[in-house]
């Protein structure tokens, strides 16, 4: 990579990408109130590494919401790479207390692709009980689902962490978070964080309000099984800059990191970095980002979503790689994906993300060209 040469951006690049840090550089210097960094690796060796904007420096750190769900699905996969797991194991059988309600047929497979039923609880959950594992995983284990599960999809925005992480501790014995910290973040050298240490705070900046949106333009009209899962307010930082979230690190909402780390994340798994070898299988690899459902969304209201293990899959709606890619972008703009076949994994980090929120539309098509240009 070399360094830029940019009135706006700043970092180091691939000469291949030049035209895209071009567009990068100019997007800084027509919005000041834009900030973002930009990560990739191609099987493994940095290509892209750039950051811009007045709220965001080279070491900064922040909450990308949903992005964090890709802890996840990696950590899932090294379960099914350890032979720990099966992803058409019944749920119960490692968490006997889940087959109350109905819940005694949920295959693993199920749970992690937003089809069990169980994207909110009886009595509800709030984004700081979720933070309270055992409470959380004790009230979704009595739930009965919203739906008969396999019959229908919807986002499980939240419970997917709570149900994610019980689901790993009764296969390993650790809560997810040691798991993560010790079998995958401190081996790999990822900074990305399930629960800021005190020594990375310095580094941490707030999310800031969503740019709103033109007067009439993308009202927020939630679905009524939407409003009972999220409430009927449009997603707002609070959460994300609160302590009580990021201390902790929810692994589907409040994981902390910068590009750089979120994107060594996914290629330390998938295509390996710096001349080591992933830690996933190719087979393993497959599995976890194989799409299990496609079309309407039952929470999100949504017709074009698509999902693997906990992970997204593109869709024309978010066509950020190809067939066999797949990733998580996040309520305020952020992106993080990979694509086995091109050998892409990409990131992408943002202070202030656009109306309606979701993958900032800027980093899904640099995911997209990246692949392009780095295709074998």
């Amino acid at each position: 990579m070399s360094p830029l040469e940019t009135a706006h951006l700043h970092g180091r690049a691939d000469d291949r990408v030049a035209d895209a840090v071009a567009r990068l550089d100019a997007a800084l210097s027509g919005d000041p109130e834009l900030s973002f960094q930009a990560a990739a690796f191609h099987r493994g060796e940095p290509v892209l590494d750039v950051w811009g904007g007045r709220h965001l420096g080279e070491d900064s750190v922040l909450v990308p919401f949903s992005v964090t769900k890709n802890t996840i699905g990696i950590t899932i996969g090294l379960l099914v790479e350890r032979g720990l797991l099966d992803l058409d194991d019944l749920v119960a059988d490692h968490w006997p207390e889940f087959a109350a309600a109905g819940k005694q047929r949920v295959t693993v497979r199920q749970l992690l692709s937003h089809q069990a039923g169980l994207a909110q609880t009886d009595p509800p959950l709030d984004r700081f009980d979720a933070l309270d594992q055992p409470v959380a995983a004790a009230r979704l284990a009595a739930t009965r689902p919203l739906w008969h599960p396999g019959s229908a999809f919807g986002y499980h925005g939240v419970t997917i962490g709570n149900l994610g992480a019980e689901l790993i501790h009764r296969v390993t014995g650790r809560t997810m978070h040691a798991f993560y910290e010790e079998e995958i973040r401190a081996p790999h050298g990822i900074d990305f964080y399930l629960g800021l240490p005190a020594d990375q705070e310095h580094r941490r900046v707030d999310l800031q309000p969503m740019t709103p949106p033109a007067a009439g333009v993308g009202a927020h009209r939630p679905t009524a099984l939407g409003v009972r899962v999220f409430g009927s307010a449009p997603p707002t930082p609070d959460v994300a800059n609160d302590p009580r979230s990021w201390r902790y690190g929810h692994p589907a909402t409040s994981g902390t990191g910068s590009a750089r780390g979120i994107a060594r994340l996914l290629a330390a798994a998938v295509t390996g970095v710096e001349g080591a070898a992933p830690f996933l299988s190719a087979d393993t690899v497959a599995q976890i980002g194989q799409q299990q459902v496609h079309g309407y969304d039952e929470v999100l209201g949504q017709h074009d979503r698509a999902h693997a293990i906990v992970f997204q899959k593109p869709t024309p709606a978010m066509p950020f790689g190809g067939v066999t890619a797949f990733g998580h972008d996040g309520a305020a703009g952020g992106l993080a994906c990979v694509d086995p076949e091109t050998g892409i994994a990409f990131a992408w980090t943002i202070a202030r993300g656009a109306w309606p929120g979701g993958g900032d539309p800027r980093a899904v098509a640099l995911a997209a060209e990246l692949g392009r240009l780095f295709a074998d």
